[in-house]
């Protein structure tokens, strides 16, 4: 019986499709193994997002193979899709699997092809697969794959192909399979899933009114751009059973001058008036957010009024990174490129601008009351419960009883102690 390891990198499209991986090799005789020594094969799901994601990715492989000489090593996910022609010039890799064909593994591993990896752009239709087993206390739940934008830094439109989607039956069908199995909250998660149902003339909202009709669980949304969060949906979500008032923004810059030079076609003082907006209409939603620091051309104006519009701005949290050269993209060829250090201080300034918002929005919230999903696992630092509220704040009970994990409990939040956040069930 051959064993496996396997890793996935990015982001929660790419980890649900892990999940994938993981259960089609163990349906198909392989067992999982952490132990690199032992393993037969070790299996990539890449991240393709920034250069330094592909270096990484290499590295793993190539560790892999240093560590155990014997092992058949596999990449699949973003990277594989993108390099295919070259990663099999390196003699750390074996075997290269496209982005759709990684969801049936084992059927192209038994091929013994070294590379298989159709052209993407050419699929228009979405790989239906079933909900993988976890010991996860949340499921992901992909409704759709693809993009059909083209920003002038993204790269993953190549690796992904155009936009597809799963259509309605079957997303309601999988959200009842998976309240059968016990799950009390999904992610829907896509590339872009602001694009769901854009070809048959429906959108997001659509989606959601059928599966608040058709399902009793509640859900979050993955990432959004800023023009997807209409006035309609934000009715219907504000009046919502379900909803997990927690969003997540693409924003990528705050400054108008390097949107447009992102192709990203809104501005700044719209989704400044959105995010108020947002923050008006919930009790204390969550606001997440993406930005790049130090893209091609962006000034040290630039930067700054980038700074202080997301110092003013109502979001929560900013996930930032130093913008990274893919080959391919408009981007590459621009003007203005900036040194690593510049980009690097650029996003370090950003972070330390996250830290200060995140810590008033925790704070806000002590005292107040929330619906808390119990996860599985013991917290490991304090072997306390934890749990995650419906406004995404993870949360330490002051209590130990296994009984209550996968169960939504009424929590109080009561403290903040050594960066983690403490509350007490409440009847």
């Amino acid at each position: 019986m051959k064993k496996f390891i396997i890793k996935s990198m990015g982001c929660k499209t790419n980890q649900f499709e892990g999940d994938v991986i993981r259960e089609n090799l163990i349906n198909n005789g392989y067992t999982e193994t952490d132990n690199l020594q032992y393993a037969d094969i070790y299996i990539l799901n890449s991240c393709s997002v920034t250069h330094k994601s592909d270096n990484e990715a290499l590295y793993l492989l190539r560790n892999a193979k240093h560590l155990n000489k014997n092992i058949t090593t596999v990449i699949t996910g973003c990277v594989a899709q993108i390099e295919k022609e070259n990663l099999l010039k390196e003699n750390y890799i074996d075997y290269v699997i496209g982005n759709d064909e990684k969801l049936e593994i084992t059927k192209f591993l038994d091929l013994k092809s070294p590379v298989s990896a159709a052209d993407i752009m050419n699929l228009s239709k979405f790989h239906i697969i079933d909900i993988p087993k976890t010991s996860k206390t949340r499921v992901f739940l992909k409704i759709q794959d693809g993009c059909d934008n083209r920003c002038s830094y993204c790269i993953i439109p190549f690796a992904r192909g155009k936009s597809r989607y799963a259509d309605i039956s079957e997303v309601i069908s999988r959200i009842k399979t998976c309240e059968n199995n016990g799950f009390k909250e999904i992610v829907l998660t896509g590339i872009h899933i602001g694009q769901w149902g854009l070809n048959d003339d429906k959108s997001l909202v659509d989606l959601l009114f059928e599966i608040e009709k058709n399902c009793n669980i509640r859900y979050r949304l993955g990432s959004l751009n800023p023009l997807e969060i209409t006035d309609n949906m934000l009715d219907f979500l504000s009046n919502s059973k379900y909803f997990c008032p927690h969003f997540h923004l693409s924003l990528q810059s705050a400054c108008n001058r390097t949107l447009e030079r992102m192709n990203r076609f809104y501005k700044v003082e719209d989704y400044l008036k959105q995010i108020d907006k947002i923050n008006d209409l919930f009790k204390l939603p969550f606001l997440g957010s993406d930005i790049i620091a130090g893209f091609a051309g962006e000034t040290e104006d630039d930067f700054n009024v980038t700074v202080n519009n997301l110092k003013k701005s109502g979001l929560t949290a900013i996930h930032t990174f130093p913008y990274s050269i893919r080959k391919g993209t408009k981007a590459e060829n621009m003007d203005g490129h900036l040194s690593d250090k510049i980009k690097n201080e650029r996003a370090d300034i950003i972070k330390e601008i996250s830290k200060e918002k995140l810590n008033i929005f925790l704070q806000k919230n002590i005292g107040t009351k929330h619906q808390l999903l119990v996860e599985k696992h013991l917290d490991k630092q304090t072997g306390m419960l934890k749990g995650i509220t419906e406004n995404y704040i993870t949360v330490i009970l002051n209590n130990n009883d296994r009984s209550l994990m996968n169960t939504i409990q009424s929590v109080e939040i009561t403290e903040i102690k050594n960066n983690k956040v403490y509350g007490n069930i409440y009847h």
